[in-house]
């Protein structure tokens, strides 16, 4: 059975043959890679854009009057731009590239809660809220900025059926919140919180607001501008491009309130033996020699993702999750998380009576790529009672063809170990 796609005849078959590694084959099975939530693969075009800066521009940026350092500084420059208009960033905000989603939600969390030139905006008496659906990189680093500050962290938890209800963040807003940090879709079950309205109510109750956009930012199109949202994090490895390359993008008023969390090179105005000051955004948050051709890599990633369209994107996306999770409810002692979320890419389920990583070790075997385990969200699969799950989740190269041999590969691993 194969259903119809969104994107015309033909169309996915280019798209497809712009990812080189698709076309090869996992113990003499054609590779169907479904473990796009944790990294998509990288088409030609941005591997292109990555090697003509390696080949011809290479070099230190910012430092050097030569004629190399200045294309690199240009190309630096230039992709800082491009990742800006792709979020939809405007003349208020300011994107500061780092190594990822987790460093940019540790600069935040380390940034508010430390004394620097001014006192912590975190303070003792103070509060923090977070969402229960969040991966460990989003509770991690505000369960480490409570205990610095010691401010208070407090948890607005979902529902049994893991959706987070805004009456919920209503009762936990004080006058003593001073953050509220939120997922823009959990990436353990494919759930998306209606993000801009609790955004919006937790800045109204005068919170900083933070989005970790990493699950997100590969096929929605996110508008920075038009939400109440101080920081946005999220990485280039989950939008067809480079690892080790993300960003952190926000409002420059509040984006300047943090302390550096990275001390050296070019983010300093001036140095001497007894102290330092520092220099302005971006480059004061941006410390030590940056991974420009991983900044190359992710504009020109934005710009294939926007080539492509978002709206057609989530369609797509959306149609593949759809035939996934109604597929695999129909396979008896399944469970699937969420099951109706829409807006996602992602399907995460349970067999009753069979292991996760025996379930992976039997797709992979069909040369199917799955992610199995907790999905660095532990404590809101704890809370759903179902532990470890098997993750499908997919991207613009994926098909339904694929989709089928997921859920015949889910058969046929339920029936070995039965």
């Amino acid at each position: 059975m194969s259903e119809s796609s969104i994107l015309q005849e033909g169309e996915l078959e280019r798209l497809r043959a712009q990812f080189p590694v698709l076309a090869q084959r996992i113990h003499d099975a054609p590779l169907a890679y479904l473990d796009n939530a944790a990294t998509t693969q990288v088409p030609q075009s941005v591997l292109a854009a990555m090697n003509g800066f390696e080949q011809h521009d290479r070099a230190n940026i910012h430092r050097g009057v030569h004629t190399l350092s200045q294309r690199a500084t240009d190309a630096y420059e230039r992709a800082r731009a491009g990742v800006k208009r792709f979020v939809g960033a405007d003349a208020s905000h300011e994107l500061v590239f780092t190594s990822g989603t987790t460093e940019a939600l540790n600069m935040v969390a380390q940034g508010l809660s430390v004394s620097g030139e001014a006192p912590a905006v975190i303070r003792p008496g103070d509060e923090i809220i977070v969402s229960g659906l969040e991966h460990h990189a989003n509770l991690v680093p505000w369960q480490q900025a409570a205990r610095r500050s010691g401010a208070t962290l407090r948890i607005v938890m979902p529902d049994v059926q893991g959706s987070v209800h805004i009456d919920d963040l209503k009762r936990l807003l004080s006058p003593r919140t001073r953050v509220f940090a939120l997922t823009a879709c959990s990436n353990a079950t494919g759930y998306r919180p209606p993000y801009e309205d609790l955004l919006a109510l937790a800045a109204d109750a005068g919170a900083l607001t933070v989005l970790d956009a990493a699950q997100a930012v590969g096929h929605s199109a996110l508008q920075l501008g038009t939400l109440a949202c101080d920081f946005m994090a999220f990485s280039a490895h989950k939008m067809y491009g480079p690892m080790g390359m993300g960003a952190l993008v926000g409002r420059r008023a509040t984006l300047e309130r943090l302390v550096p969390l990275r001390f050296g090179g070019d983010m300093v105005d001036w140095v001497t033996l007894e102290g330092a000051g520092f220099t302005g955004l971006p480059a004061r948050l941006e410390g030590g020699t940056p991974h420009v051709a991983g900044t190359v890599g992710m504009a020109a990633a934005a710009t294939f993702i926007t080539a492509v369209g978002h709206d057609r994107l989530e369609q797509h996306l959306g149609a593949l999750r759809e035939h996934a999770a109604k597929g695999l409810q129909r396979i008896d002692g399944i469970r699937v998380l969420s099951p109706d979320a829409e807006s996602s890419a992602i399907v995460s389920f349970v067999a009753s009576d069979v292991h996760p990583h025996d379930i992976g070790t039997l797709l992979d075997e069909d040369g199917i790529a799955v992610r199995t385990g907790h999905h660095c969200a532990q404590p809101l699969l704890d809370h759903l009672g179902v532990g470890p799950t098997t993750r499908a989740s997919f991207a613009v190269y994926n098909t339904h063809d694929e989709v089928e041999r997921l859920l015949a590969g889910v058969s046929r691993a339920l029936k070995v170990f039965r």
